[in-house]
């Protein structure tokens, strides 16, 4: 018996909406970076990518569980020394690019290298509810109710 292996030629990419608001930052991530792989398919191959595209709105309206909300903070260093930067997740949210958080949360859960790097491409994250991409006619996931702890309660 062989193992199944899919060319590239053969994928076929599914367009798929996500909307985000009142859902975990992180189940949210970890659902959205298998579906860019395409792990969610049969003919999920790893050397390949056959994931689906994917959109996601309203990134400025998820959710932190516990106090990461206020806690969670992301370093980053500017290249000079002592040039060592830090900021919460509640001032990225409440700042200009609320979406990075999203965006961040999926791509530390993609494999590094050119493969994850071209998987990152498929993905498109806006902080409104608006979108450009009604032409694909994509698909809309309900992420909420595939289970209760995506959303936060109380």
């Amino acid at each position: 018996m062989a193992t199944f292996v899919q060319k590239p030629a053969e994928v076929e990419k599914q367009w798929i909406l996500i909307d985000a608001e009142g859902l975990v930052v992180g189940r949210l991530a970890t659902l959205i970076a298998n579906r860019l792989r395409g792990k969610h398919k049969a003919t999920f191959t790893p050397h390949v990518d056959d994931g689906d595209n994917i959109i996601v709105i309203n990134a400025d309206k998820v959710v932190f569980t516990g106090k990461k909300y206020s806690d969670k903070t992301y370093y980053w260093h500017t290249g000079y020394p002592g040039g060592i930067k830090e900021r919460t997740a509640r001032q990225i949210i409440e700042g200009r690019f609320p979406e990075r958080v999203l965006e961040k949360a999926v791509e530390r859960m993609v494999p590094r290298g050119p493969l994850g790097r071209r998987q990152m491409k498929n993905l498109r994250v806006y902080a409104g509810a608006n979108h450009p991409h009604e032409a694909q006619q994509p698909v809309t996931l309900d992420v909420a109710k595939l289970n209760s702890k995506n959303t936060r309660s109380a």
